[in-house]
Order: structure tokens, then C-alpha cells, then sequence
């Protein structure tokens, strides 16, 4: 039972802060203003690993890597306390089941992005009806416009409704059913 609840802590956790560095790289890569609540918020948070990681990995292609790689350490530390927990024999185990924690921890990091992409149009949806003028309205807005705007381009608007946001929440569900599910039940077999 005490296991039970120190693997659902480590998970919590772990999941949000990995959730927490992502929007950190994804608010970055978009250009979002760092001027909102939600930015200040996910600064705090994030900076205590960041700021030291950065003066060791340098950015790429103006994209903050050190970021990208704390959300995969995190993600790779919770597989493996995750596995520690349920009595793996890692000592049995060899040292190829790196690979097949560094492909789940992967997995896991590209499924929370699209999660994260999926609640930030779903925030932008109903803020637009509530109070589209909320001080984290541009910031989701800059999250958000990589993925809606090519879909605009194809979907037309009935009488001014946006489709879009509906298209890309059942596009990106399709990708978690068809895509992440069956790839981490694979990488999941290796263990």
C-alpha cells in the first residue's frame, strides 16, 4: 500500500514537472510573450534546473534544448523509479534496457506534448467564450497557432465558426489511439 502511494506521487509528480518543462520549450519555440501569468508561472517553476542545464547544453536551431532534455530526464527517472517500485531486476536485466527506457521516456515526452497542445486548445476554446481578453489569451494564442492555422487553411468556417480546434482535438486523439498507444504497449513488452 505504501508503494501504491509513492508511485502515485512519483507519477504526479514527475508528469507534471516534465508537463512543466515542455510548456516551457513550447512557449519558447513559439515566440509567446513571457508577459502573462501562465509564463511567469512556468518560469518559477522550471528555472531552479534550467538556467544551471543551459551553461552545460547549448541551443539548436533557436530552440532551447536544455529544456527539451529535463522534460526527457524527468520522464526517463520516472520510468525507472516506476519499474524500481514494481521489483524489475535491473541487476538481471542487462544494459539494453536503457534503449527500451530512453524509447518509453521518448514516447512518453511526445504524447505529453500533444496532451499539452490539446489542453491549451481546449483553455483558448473556452476562454474565446468566457473572456477571450484574459492575460493568457496571447500566450495560448502562440501555442496554438502552429497547429490551427495550417488546419484553417483547409477547413473552411461555416458563417464564422471555427472548426479547427474540433479538427485537431479528434486528429490528435486519433494519433494517442492509433500511434502512442500501440507503440508503448510494444516498447512496454521489451521489459
Amino acid at each position: 500500500m505504501l508503494i501504491n502511494a509513492l508511485v502515485f506521487l512519483l507519477n504526479t509528480l514527475l508528469s507534471l514537472m516534465s508537463l512543466a518543462f515542455l510548456l516551457r520549450f513550447y512557449l519558447q519555440a513559439t515566440n509567446a510573450p513571457f508577459r502573462n501569468p501562465l509564463s511567469h508561472a512556468v518560469l518559477t517553476i522550471t528555472d531552479f534546473a534550467v538556467i544551471p542545464l543551459r551553461r552545460v547544453v547549448p541551443s539548436m536551431l533557436k530552440l532551447d534544448t536544455s529544456t527539451l532534455l529535463l522534460a526527457f530526464a524527468t520522464q526517463l527517472i520516472l520510468q525507472f523509479a516506476l519499474r524500481y517500485l514494481g521489483g524489475f531486476p535491473f541487476a538481471l536485466a542487462g544494459n539494453s534496457i536503457w534503449l527500451g527506457l530512453a524509447g518509453l521516456s521518448a514516447l512518453h515526452v511526445a504524447n505529453f506534448s500533444l496532451d499539452l497542445f490539446l489542453y491549451a486548445i481546449v483553455a483558448q476554446a473556452l476562454l474565446s467564450w468566457v473572456n477571450p481578453y484574459t492575460p493568457i489569451a496571447p500566450a495560448l494564442e502562440a501555442l496554438t497557432r502552429p497547429i490551427l492555422n495550417p488546419i484553417r487553411q483547409f477547413i473552411p468556417s461555416p458563417k464564422g465558426l471555427d472548426l479547427s480546434p474540433l479538427v485537431a482535438i479528434l486528429s490528435a486523439q486519433l494519433i494517442q489511439m492509433l500511434v502512442f498507444s500501440p507503440l508503448e504497449i510494444a516498447v512496454t513488452k521489451l521489459f
